[in-house]
């Protein structure tokens, strides 16, 4: 004897447990085919999006190395440039002080030209008699309408003109490195700003400090540099 088979009524219509079956399961499977294009396209935005940020992140790891690098190239420039000036203006120093030591105690033995040379870079730590050695060496001040260079040398022609003996000139300039390049000193000289010969007395109103070769060194009384 078969089970009896029930009926099921739907809009009006008598539909069959089979048809009912067949219904659900289509159901069933249009909704399982809508989670998955729904996946789908999550799916899809989620790598976009995914792609969109690494890009931005790549971008700006590309940017932020090239602006190091950028910046790195630029400081090396810059200190390029300035270890070229320094050596510049450090040999143009040089051969001011060479020079003035020349000048002026060019034949004196090695404390004579250390001496002068010591007194020229005192002048240049005082600041009040130029910025620099070559300012100090070439310094002009105008007494009663007369230009007077601090160094008698710079202003006299004549003894520019003479030759330069070669071997006095190279003595010159060795002190010269030791005194602006080794900083080396004359303890007794510390503040030492002015000289001159020892046979002239211009009675200068100034605390003499004593005689070295051929001149007589004077401070400022009372006062260090």
């Amino acid at each position: 004897m078969r089970p009896m088979e029930t009926t099921t009524r739907m809009s009006g219509f008598l539909v069959e447990p089979r048809e009912v079956n067949s219904l659900n399961v289509m159901r069933q499977s249009s909704n399982a085919k809508s989670h998955q294009v729904k996946g789908g396209l999550m799916e899809k935005s989620f790598r976009l999006v995914s792609l969109f940020v690494g890009f931005l992140v790549v971008a700006l790891l590309v940017q932020n190395i090239t602006q190091k690098k950028f910046n790195m190239l630029r400081e090396a420039q810059a200190y390029t440039s300035q270890d070229v000036m320094s050596i510049k203006v450090r040999e143009q120093q040089l051969d001011c002080l060479a020079l003035n030591i020349y000048r002026e105690a060019g034949y004196e033995p090695f404390e004579g030209k250390v001496a002068v040379a010591q007194v020229t870079m005192n002048r240049v730590k005082a600041g009040k008699f130029g910025n620099d050695v070559c300012g100090v060496v070439y310094q002009k001040n105008v007494i009663m309408e007369k230009v007077v260079c601090q160094f008698s040398w710079a202003c006299d022609s004549a003894a520019k003109a003479r030759p330069v003996n070669k071997e006095a000139y190279n003595e010159s300039m060795a002190v010269a490195k030791k005194v602006l390049l080794e900083n080396f000193r004359l303890d007794v000289l510390k503040d030492a700003l002015y000289y001159h010969a020892a046979y002239v007395n211009p009675r200068w109103p100034l605390e003499k400090i004593g005689q070295i070769g051929q001149h007589i060194f004077y401070k400022q009384k009372g006062a260090n540099i």
